[in-house]
């Protein structure tokens, strides 16, 4: 069982907007959310949920990636046209950074190390940079078949588990050695059915996975060993609409969910104890 029978999670709050939400992280009180061909993220209140600024990102054209380190104290953003990240000091000068990264960067984390981990399309590689844009470590995923990526999350194996946004789509654990290590790859006729198009992920502190199904219009929890999942009852009236964005907040055992079409809401959840 991955989801515990009788739990009712509570959507308390909608965060409203114009444009499709591409990318949704929060960091201690602020909750950052990027926005189809914007150059600036949105910073809202976790509290309140009140816009209290924006972080302008010169240059940027395409994100569909933001990761926000405690440590460092910055906000990460990928620059899928620019073949770019761009690292953005949350306190101080707020100075913006930026470096080259390998073609078409997609999803963004920051891993144990501290580390900004990118995936990028079409180099199919993952990429781990220091926070000042050194590169670190580079695996290659043509030897696990594993394409299409999305984004990228070390687990507390050292692994990485990875999206492959197509229909029908999977969720992969691949080693640092590139090397595939398992798979879920739903079929029509498993439990929750094929996935269409997968992208965002979430990790708990267990290694179960949430995985943004977005062409299902749905929320999947995938249990650590990717041998089963379940689609996560959130409470909202009508559906989710074609999910993008996901960060999962258990020190406030909250989820995050931006949305793409319709609304372009970033709903959020309360009661999420996974």
């Amino acid at each position: 069982m991955l989801l515990t029978s009788g739990v009712k999670y509570k959507l308390t709050h909608v965060i409203p907007g114009d444009k499709d939400v591409h990318a949704v992280t929060s960091l201690g009180d602020d909750v950052f959310v990027v926005r189809y061909h914007s150059q600036q993220v949105e910073v809202y209140s976790a509290g309140t949920f009140t816009l209290q600024r924006h972080i302008m990102v010169p240059g940027l054209k395409l994100s569909y990636g933001l990761a926000a380190c405690a440590k460092h104290q910055c906000l990460y953003v990928s620059d899928y046209q620019h073949d770019s990240v761009h690292r953005a000091e949350l306190s101080g000068s707020q100075a913006v950074k930026q470096w080259s990264v390998a073609s078409d960067p997609r999803g963004l984390s920051v891993n144990k190390a501290h580390n900004v981990v990118v995936v990028c399309l079409e180099a199919n590689k993952i990429q781990e940079y220091t926070t000042h844009g050194a590169l670190v470590r580079e695996i290659s995923l043509e030897q696990a078949c594993v394409t299409n990526l999305w984004q990228a999350v070390q687990l507390s194996t050292g692994d990485y588990v990875v999206s492959e946004f197509k229909s029908p789509g999977a969720v992969s654990v691949v080693g640092v050695d590139g090397q595939l290590v398992r798979r879920y790859h739903p079929s029509k006729t498993s439990d929750v059915g094929q996935m269409n198009y997968p992208t965002s992920l979430a990790v708990t502190k267990n290694d179960a996975i949430l995985v943004a199904d977005t062409d299902n219009n749905r929320i999947l929890l995938i249990n650590s060993s990717l041998s089963s999942a379940r689609e996560v009852a959130l409470p909202v009236d009508g559906r989710i609409q074609r999910p993008r964005g996901l960060c999962l907040d258990e020190s406030r055992a909250r989820l995050y969910v931006g949305e793409r079409a319709g609304d372009c809401r970033v709903l959020v959840f309360d009661g999420v104890r996974l």
